[in-house]
């Protein structure tokens, strides 16, 4: 229906967003790992050899790309239905009803969550960038690039929630529905 283009179109973009960022955060995954295993094989080399090979800047790095990759992971997780529900009863009501508890949960919970905690890193962040926060540690790596992460992250997820509310309203209007719904529907 002509009446709901712009409301697709506007989820298609977000989806669209999330997804790129989400491909990208996957190669994070890679760089993580790399960082990890050179990490573990230079502190046991480095016990071997009578050496200090560790840097904090490295081990620092590690945790900054692992927090990137699950704070980024919430949009992607929630575009590709993907969080982990408890579904006990969920299950057992009809599709209709399954899309209102998913339109309801997001507005009452999700939403607002977002916005609270966008709103309340937001305050943090600028002082962390005032300041040129660094790491307490020897060698290690500034703090406020990473705390930048938060209220990104949690903008990003907003985002995806508002795609996903459109997605929903749209099922009930005109049982539109995206291609991940259709294909974890037929994994179950």
């Amino acid at each position: 229906m002509k009446q709901f283009e712009k409301l697709k179109q506007i989820s298609e973009t977000i989806n669209k967003i999330t997804e790129n960022i989400g491909n990208w955060n996957n190669w994070l995954v890679l760089f993580v790992v790399l960082i990890s295993a050179y990490n573990a094989i230079t502190r046991y080399l480095g016990k071997y050899l009578g050496v200090d090979l560790n840097s904090n800047a490295l081990i620092e790095l590690q945790w900054y790309l692992f927090s990137i990759i699950f704070l980024l992971g919430g949009a992607y997780g929630l575009k590709h239905n993907s969080h982990v529900k408890v579904d006990i009863l969920y299950n057992k009501f009809s599709d209709k009803i399954r899309t209102y508890i998913d339109i309801l949960g997001t507005i009452i919970f999700l939403t607002p969550f977002c916005i609270l905690l966008i709103y309340v890193s937001i305050p943090t962040v600028i002082n962390s960038w005032r300041i040129l926060e660094m790491s307490p540690d020897p060698g290690g790596l500034p703090r406020f690039p990473i705390k930048t992460m938060i209220p990104i992250s949690f903008f990003l997820l907003f985002l995806q929630s508002i795609s996903y509310l459109i997605q929903k309203f749209l099922h009930l209007k005109t049982n539109y529905t995206i291609m991940e719904e259709k294909s974890i529907s037929k994994e179950r």
